[in-house]
């Protein structure tokens, strides 16, 4: 799917990571109070080689080169070469800020369009398509003009009609399967209020071919299949409208910035302008600012410099240079008293408060960083220590959202049992009232430039490393002064930092009081009335022939061998180290991996948490992070399912210091009475929250229907079990973990000898470790017959899941399931996305998988798609559909096969992620990668074989359907339809 609007990264990540301050990611700015960057030491220099002249930076850890080509097309390039593969973002200098008044949403839809082709790509009989598609663009601007109710509905069965006529020209998600051709992974794009940026992993040796197919798509502006896409926008607003969250997100947005685009306009549109949309102003739009100069090609892999600009200057170098009009945004007057607004909506209630300053890289941009890691940085912070630390709140949070012309800096928190939104409120802002007095230790200051640098280097770990390049070229930085910005924050004195939140932190704020509750003001965008149109699977346009047919060369696969990419030394206590060296820089990651999990000990997961309240004999709670904090260390505890990882991560030459903090916490943690009764007051106020979360509630209504009322998800501590918990069970539970049989992984700079005589030194286990043998004490049902699980949510979607139960864990299955996978569900170039959100326009979000489980499970078919209740029974049908009757297209096939032959050639498993490659093979009982299998056997597959598969482990099959929908939109009568139903409270889902 395309992911888009602010909720790309931040929407699901505020919640998410609630606790920390989300603004280590260098941005860049178009302000004009951008702080002064001529006195710092990084400094660009220009060089001229290979014909082409490039400016870098010394020092630079990304080596990037920066070319401008003639026509002012920025490209950025960085050579990291963990794989051969290059991570690709294409931005585009515009997003919805500069959407017109009058046609919000404009920017966001056409990213969305950006993926229909052009008049070559996508194209079957362009002579005979284009006077549809300008029939069409007509027919919508009539549309727009109109107010009679009858006369839209018969225009809009017009452009219905013609729309039908134009798709029969053209091939549906033909750039989607160029993409996948290529062997590309992650295909996507997204749109914020600075920038729409174009996002592709892909293999290096299909480097040309992929700036030949961009160049083409960037060059023009094809709107194909509008209306079928235009639905899928429909529901991407109707899932923001039916979450709490964005709606609060929003008019905090509208309150701090109530002229400027910010505030005033929304991403993805208003309804009114969603309704009535103009091809004609879309085009407007991607002339204007999808030229040239007003583009940036960011990339980082696998790459050869000199090779690289040639191409992209032979094919992107034919584009034309235009003038970027000047927009001058209205300017936000200054806020004299809070702005206080309430909202109700069936989720968990919280309170959110923001406050406005300067864009990126303005003066207070740079304060409002460094102020942001002093309240929150999930460790040491002001807020974290006062209030999480101290559970005086639920999850407070601290999260920075840079733009180019405002920051908004969010203070936010849920309130415990009893407590009341202001004293939310009163409790977040008297943490700026400490950062104001300067109420924190001196130390803080140093730990968080220490911190910040160490998160810039595991920023440099990946090609991810380009979006560095994306955020500096967007509000037009250079890289010197991105680079530079740790530097100048280590400037900043604490004198500096209080004046400054004294100046920006004081009445001058938005709130939104968020209860529970009927939302009275809930809408959706209904659906239109719209035709299935052809996707002509079998169709290819003479480029997609072309471009497809031209030779790359070949990647030799390279696959594991774990008796030559790590070291397993055993201990005398039988835990085993598993070592991987880090040749790339001085930090560490090492995990405690123990074979069991919550399936089997119900009190741990309250344990793991209990864990970082406590202290020890030698530190307070409190100081004891701050300890950690100082190092530049981190400790978690995750206990999932089957598995349970104690994970600590940091500085090399602070491992022994690390170890000796978490080791002595596990060794000494001293009690605290007060911090388990918050725990378990808050783990219940958790529980009436999942019960108001549409995605917690399928995900536990989809493991009743995997396993029945006894599930991972009800296997909890009853209330009354949790009101008889001690500190010592829990502290118990935690230390009788380390008494059995576990690995420790490490992948970091120190030689083997030297870690194995540091583990035996500090991790400290009996003299014997007891053996793992625990069974999983859930078995999945029989899925005898077809049944319907139904539960009431207050939204506007329907959330639909199919499941079926298939046979045991096989060895030999996983090629064919990997091939079906990929050709049925597994992109957006897969069967199911093309037949249910390309043609039929019934979702945003659609997808299905066969899931191999592990040894001790049955292998299951899952299927989902989000979408309009009013489409319930279109979209069961359109699934079942599918699923009974696999389409066979040979021409999706060669697709299937050839992006499956380009990634698993390409594919690398490489650092600390092979140590967890040989724990999960361990798991399966086998010794070996068995992607080295999947991919030589996949070499002989053929659609007869996908077919076969079908029709033995998916077609036909009992199958109970999930359903989370609010019962006045979906009707009984209508489930009923679909097997024996199964009406299910919360309470019976959950358990609680």
């Amino acid at each position: 799917m395309k992911i888009s609007f602010r909720a790309a990264y931040k929407a699901v990540l505020v919640p998410a990571l609630a606790g920390l301050v989300l603004a280590g990611a260098p941005g860049c700015s178009n302000s004009d109070k951008h702080a002064d960057s001529a006195n710092n030491s990084w400094t660009e220099t220009t060089v001229t080689e290979g014909g082409y002249t490039y400016t870098t930076v010394p020092g630079d850890p990304m080596k990037t080169r920066i070319y401008t080509l003639a026509n002012g097309l920025k490209v950025y390039l960085s050579v990291y070469k963990d794989a051969p593969r290059i991570q690709t973002y294409i931005a585009v200098k515009a997003g919805s800020r500069n959407d017109p008044a009058t046609a919000t949403g404009l920017a966001h839809y056409l990213e969305h369009m950006m993926f229909k082709g052009t008049s070559k790509i996508g194209a079957d009989a362009w002579d005979k398509e284009k006077p549809l598609l300008d029939s069409i663009e007509a027919l919508y601007e009539k549309y727009r003009g109109t107010k009679d109710a009858a006369e839209r509905k018969a225009i809009y069965a017009q452009i219905d009609k013609v729309s039908g006529e134009a798709a029969k020209f053209a091939v549906a998600n033909e750039y989607d399967k160029l993409a996948s051709n290529l062997g590309a992974e992650g295909t996507n794009a997204f749109t914020t209020s600075d920038h729409t940026v174009y996002v592709n992993d892909i293999p290096s040796n299909t480097l040309s071919k992929w700036v030949e197919v961009e160049s083409e798509r960037f060059g023009e502006l094809t709107p194909r299949l509008f209306h079928t896409e235009l639905e899928a926008v429909y529901e991407e607003k109707n899932r923001s409208l039916d979450s709490d969250f964005w709606q609060e997100y929003e008019l905090v947005f509208q309150r701090l910035m109530p002229v400027h685009p910010y505030g005033s306009q929304t991403t993805i549109g208003t309804i009114e302008h969603l309704k009535n949309p103009s091809i004609t102003e879309i085009k407007k739009y991607f002339n204007t600012f999808y030229v040239p100069n007003n583009m940036a090609i960011c990339l980082s892999g696998d790459l050869d410099p000199d090779a690289t600009i040639k191409v992209i200057d032979q094919h992107f170098g034919k584009m034309k240079r235009k003038e970027i009009p000047a927009q001058n945004f209205p300017v936000e007057q200054p806020i004299t008293a809070p702005k206080v607004d309430t909202l109700k909506g069936p989720q968990e209630e919280n309170l959110m408060l923001g406050f406005r300053t300067g864009g990126k890289y303005s003066n207070d941009d740079f304060m409002l960083l460094l102020a942001g890691d002093l309240l929150s940085n999930g460790k040491a912070g002001i807020l974290d220590l006062n209030l999480n630390q101290k559970q005086k709140l639920r999850e407070g949070f601290v999260y920075l959202d840079r733009m180019n012309d405002y920051d908004v800096v969010l203070l936010g928190g849920k309130p415990r049992t009893g407590q009341s939104m202001d004293e939310v409120k009163n409790l977040l802002t008297a943490q700026l009232d400490s950062l104001k007095q300067g109420h924190f230790d001196d130390n803080l200051l140093t730990s968080v430039i220490n911190n910040r640098k160490i998160s810039a280097i595991r920023q440099t770990e990946s090609n991810g490393r380009a979006m560095v390049f994306v955020e500096a070229f967007s509000s037009g930085q250079s890289l010197a002064s991105v680079l530079s910005q740790n530097d100048r924050l280590s400037k900043i004195t604490k004198q500096e930092v209080m004046d400054f939140a004294k100046k920006t932190f004081g009445n001058n704020y938005a709130v939104v009081y968020k209860k529970s509750g009927k939302n009275p003001n809930l809408q959706k965008v209904d659906k239109p009335a719209i035709t299935p149109v052809a996707v002509n699977r079998e169709k290819s346009s003479v480029f997609f022939k072309a471009i497809t047919a031209k030779p790359s060369p070949s990647i030799e696969p390279a696959f594991l061998d774990f008796t030559k990419d790590i070291k397993v030394t055993k201990l005398p206590s039988g835990a085993k180290v598993i070592y991987k060296k880090n040749e790339e820089n001085k930090l560490f990651s090492a995990y405690y991996l123990f074979e069991t999990g919550s399936n089997n000990d119900k009190v741990l997961p309250l344990a793991a948490k209990y864990l970082k309240f406590l202290g020890t004999k030698k530190y307070t709670p409190e100081a004891l992070q701050q300890e950690f904090y100082q190092l530049g260390s981190t400790f978690e505890v995750y206990p999932g399912r089957e598995r349970t990882y104690v994970i600590i991560s940091g500085i090399d030459e602070n491992f022994d210091k690390t170890m000796d903090l978490f080791e002595g916490l596990l060794k000494d943690p001293q009690p605290n009475p007060d911090a388990l009764a918050n725990l378990i007051a808050d783990e219940k106020s958790d529980r009436t929250d999942a019960k108001k979360n549409k995605d917690r509630i399928r995900a536990a209504l989809t493991d009743y229907a995997l396993y029945g009322a006894k599930n991972p998800t009800t296997n909890v501590l009853s209330n009354s079990e949790l009101d008889g918990l001690k500190p010592e069970t829990l502290i118990s539970d935690l230390q009788s973990l380390l008494a059995y049989q576990h690995d420790v992984l490490y992948y970091g700079p120190r030689s083997e000898e030297a870690l194995t005589a540091t583990i035996k030194e500090k991790h400290i286990t009996p003299a014997s470790l007891k053996p793992v043998s625990i069974e999983s004490p859930f078995k999945m049902q029989a899925f005898d017959k077809n049944e319907v699980l139904f539960t009431h949510f207050d939204m506007v979607q329907a959330e639909i899941v199919f499941l079926s139960k298939s046979v045991a864990w096989n060895r030999e299955m996983l090629p064919a399931i990997t091939m079906f996978n990929e050709y049925f569900g597994g992109n957006m170039g897969s069967i199911v996305f093309q037949e249910l959100r390309e043609s039929k326009a019934l979702a945003y979000s659609t997808y299905a998988t066969y899931r191999s489980a592990d040894k001790k499970q049955n292998n299951y078919m899952l299927s989902y798609i989000g979408s309009q209740s009013d489409k319930f029974h279109q979209a069961v049908a359109g699934m079942q559909g599918l699923l009974n009757d696999v389409p066979q297209s040979e021409a999706a096939f060669s697709v299937t096969t050839k992006a499956l032959n380009e990634r698993l050639r390409s594919a690398r498993t490489t650092k600390g992620d092979i140590l967890l490659a040989y724990e999960n093979a361990q798991k399966l009982g086998v010794d070996v990668d068995l992607a080295k299998e999947i991919f030589e056997q996949i070499q002989s597959k053929t659609l007869a074989d996908v077919k076969s598969f079908a029709d033995k482990y998916v077609k036909n099959q009992k199958t109970t359907m999930v359903v989370v929908a609010d019962k006045d939109r979906v009707k009984m009568a209508d489930l009923q339809k679909y097997g024996q139903v199964k009406v299910l409270s919360l309470s019976d889902v959950f358990g609680y």
